[in-house]
């Protein structure tokens, strides 16, 4: 049975972890308000973005050099790349875990006969697979703390000058996409080849320079958004994700402080009662 002191030295320690990760769940509230804002204010551009693409390609569809943009053109997908977004820490719940799993089943079960090449965004995918055998296209370590759009810009243009010289067929953009504080959903978006939108109603727009010239400039920049856009939902979901998990620990802390203490309690007591019938038999058989 262990010592009174070893009982408290334990509650102790459960305190203090508790507070560290009561103190994690309002640092992870605090940043998941700021997150949760630039994605809501990031999805209205990338939808009419998405709009006026299909507009745009609606205009062009009889013009063959148009539709055969080196960013629309489909091949076999023989060698492609990956985008993997994954968290800059840990303490997030299963989030790391849950997305850097369903990257092994995107290239064991979902397409097993091509080679896969990763750019890998965020520490925890790249401390991953840097200890695996596969092939590494580009470390992105850092960038989620402060998201920004000159280096969602890079990393886009890298796997778009990839796949104009046609050293990749595919690139696919793997992420967790932020729908509450209690929900992350996995998502599988290929960007390229651009996937053209369809069957959405349509604008007839009046033309200040050729409509091929326009879907010329408008693909890159589309490709630029959604990597952007789905390194801002990854932050939103890792905080949304970290402030679940820490508020969990903090509820199970609690309760470990409480099993410890009724169990202190006992000892305490069966201790005291210990003495009280040592003092009673000693003078029993003193008398």
């Amino acid at each position: 049975m262990p010592s009174l002191i070893d009982i408290r030295r334990r509650i102790r320690s459960v305190k203090n972890t508790q507070q560290i990760t009561k103190a994690m769940k309002m640092v992870s509230a605090a940043k998941l308000r700021r997150a949760q804002d630039r994605v809501i204010a990031a999805r209205p551009y990338a939808t009419l973005l998405r709009q006026m693409l299909a507009n745009v390609v609606a205009a062009v569809q009889a013009d063959e050099e148009a539709v055969s943009n080196p960013l629309l053109v489909v091949r076999p997908e023989k060698h492609i790349e990956l985008l993997l977004i994954t968290g800059e820490k840990g303490l997030a719940g299963a989030f790391n875990a849950n997305i850097i799993k369903a990257s092994v089943k995107f290239a064991h079960e979902e397409h097993p006969d091509a080679v896969i090449s990763y750019a890998l965004i965020g520490r925890k995918g790249r401390d991953y697979y840097r200890k695996r055998n596969v092939v590494v296209a580009g470390e992105h370590v850092g960038v989620l703390a402060n998201v920004l759009f000159a280096d969602a810009s890079t990393i886009a243009q890298n796997a778009i000058e990839r796949f104009r010289k046609e050293e990749i067929d595919a690139v696919y953009l793997l992420n967790n996409e932020f729908k509450s504080v209690m929900s992350q959903k996995l998502t599988v978006t290929r960007v390229l080849p651009v996937e053209l939108p369809a069957g959405q109603q349509t604008i007839d727009y009046i033309f200040g320079q050729p409509p091929a010239e326009l879907l010329a400039a408008l693909l890159p920049q589309y490709v630029e958004s959604e990597v952007y856009r789905a390194m801002l939902e990854s932050v939103a979901a890792e905080h949304a994700a970290r402030m679940t998990a820490m508020d969990a620990a903090t509820s199970n802390a609690a309760d470990m402080i409480e099993r410890l203490t009724l169990y202190m309690n006992r000892v305490r007591q069966a201790s005291i009662t210990k003495e009280i019938i040592e003092v009673v038999s000693g003078a029993s058989a003193a008398g």
